[in-house]
């Protein structure tokens, strides 16, 4: 049986579900109840806004269903005026595979990727979708219309290809495929040095967009909490190396902690919000606060 619509809903129960789209109308209702709940306001649910015809203004965008209910002409505004643009930029690379339990990274980061597009998509808001690596190796772009959500969850369904991640030539590619100013939420691991991809992830601020980050890490990847010395293969490389946890913690905590900290300062400096989430999180939970901040500091229109 799926988990039941609430807060706090448990990873595990809501990966084990094939069906991508119905977990995100999952999490989606347990977001909605988080932001029902919610001591702040300010989150704006308005699907569209509409203003009086007048004469001379394009008949295009004519609502004809509030003109046979009311006789009375309103104008929709074009979305692209009023909604949000978002695109979201997900690592598809060989090291979101990891896992120290019953489910990679790669689930956790697209389902967070499903749920955020389901939930803009029911607004109205505008929606496009990058997958990359190495690059951006799969890209749809930021559109509301009938079926677009079906492309996103088809695409989000690829299986990953790519072995390493470049991050600074995938900030690059953004910056030429993301030319209308928006919202682009980057969700990645960012397991790499964030000092090499600082002035690329600077230019996309630079260009006006609000960029935000989503890192998705393993409980493990915090703790070296892996039981057992064994011999481990990295992902990515594919080099094997004999490792005792217990002997390699305490430095191997102090080390990531010091990459910790560069990166925050890479993205606070370039004036990207960060977040990180472990797979052990409820994704509502994980997004809630996310979602919470997602109308402020947004560019303006052009």
């Amino acid at each position: 049986m799926p988990p039941t619509p609430s807060q706090n809903i448990d990873p595990e129960a809501l990966l084990a579900i094939r069906d991508l789209e119905l977990r995100a109308r999952i999490v989606v209702d347990g977001l909605w109840s988080g932001l029902h709940r919610s001591p702040y306001h300010g989150f704006s649910v308005e699907f569209s806004e509409y203003r009086q015809y007048s004469q001379g203004d394009d008949l295009r965008y004519l609502d004809w269903k509030a003109l046979a209910r009311t006789d009375r002409e309103y104008l929709k505004i074009f979305e692209d005026e009023t909604n949000l643009r978002c695109t979201i930029a997900l690592d598809s690379s060989k090291s979101m595979a990891f896992s120290s339990g019953t489910y990679p990274k790669s689930e956790y980061a697209k389902t967070l990727a499903a749920t955020l597009s389901y939930f803009l998509l029911q607004q109205r808001d505008i929606v496009g979708l990058a997958r990359f690596d190495e690059d951006v190796s799969d890209y749809l772009d930021a559109r509301w219309r009938p079926g677009h959500l079906k492309r996103v969850f088809a695409l989000l369904e690829r299986g990953a290809e790519g072995l390493s991640t470049n991050i600074e030539k995938t900030l690059q590619s953004m910056s030429r495929l993301c030319r209308k100013r928006g919202l682009i939420v980057l969700i990645s691991d960012f397991l790499s040095d964030a000092e090499q991809w600082r002035q690329a992830l600077a230019q996309l601020g630079a260009m006006g967009h609000d960029v935000r980050a989503l890192q998705v890490l393993d409980p493990a990847e915090l703790s070296l909490d892996f039981g057992k010395s064994a011999y481990w293969e990295d992902i990515e490389s594919g080099e094997t190396l004999y490792v005792d946890p217990d002997s390699l913690r305490s430095r191997y905590q102090d080390r990531f902690q010091e990459r910790q900290v560069k990166l925050i300062e890479v993205f606070r400096s370039t004036g990207v919000r960060h977040q990180t989430i472990t797979t052990d999180q409820p994704l509502d939970q994980a997004l809630l606060h996310f979602v919470r901040n997602l109308r402020t500091n947004q560019p303006a229109r052009r």
